[in-house]
């Protein structure tokens, strides 16, 4: 296991990072075990986080200035809290730097801009499967929202409500 007390930095990913977050992704879709599904390509990505108008935002962490994990997120909103938050889409620090403080400090980074901007939560979703995520996510305080399930309208279901 790394050391926790190694320098872990987070830092605000730039396009020339689209690459290595092609490279997380693909690394975290293996380890859910959704490879298959991944359609994405270099430059969905750049265009994505980089283009004319972003919508999502991505953060790397670094050890000793090494890569190791990376955080992609966008802002959503609550009607019931009436303000802004965060939703982490992916998170995800390569298995060789897990114990290092790396994925705290990814979720300590969102958390902090959720206070400076003053939104109003920071959410994700995690796979019922993967215990040590959700292990880690209890020991930070995130509360499960087991009364919530998620819906997912894609393809032909969306063309079709589409009209399209």
């Amino acid at each position: 296991m790394p050391s926790p007390s190694r320098n872990v930095t987070i830092r605000p990913a730039v396009a020339t990072d689209g690459a290595l977050i092609l490279q997380f992704i693909r690394d975290l879709a293996e380890y859910e075990k959704l490879l298959d599904s991944v359609e994405a390509t270099e430059a969905h990505v750049t265009t994505a986080l980089f283009g004319k108008n972003p919508r999502a935002f991505c953060d790397i962490a670094e050890i000793d200035g090494a890569p190791v994990g990376f955080a992609l997120w966008f802002y959503n909103f609550s009607t019931f809290v009436g303000r802004h938050g965060i939703y982490l889409e992916d998170l995800f620090v390569r298995p060789e730097a897990r114990g290092s403080g790396a994925g705290k400090a990814l979720l300590a980074n969102l958390a902090r801009r959720c206070v400076d901007e003053e939104l109003g939560r920071l959410e994700w979703a995690v796979l019922d499967w993967n215990g040590p995520s959700i292990a880690f996510y209890d020991s930070l305080g995130a509360a499960a929202m087991d009364e919530w399930t998620v819906r997912r309208m894609t393809g032909d279901a969306l063309r079709k409500l589409a009209g399209v």
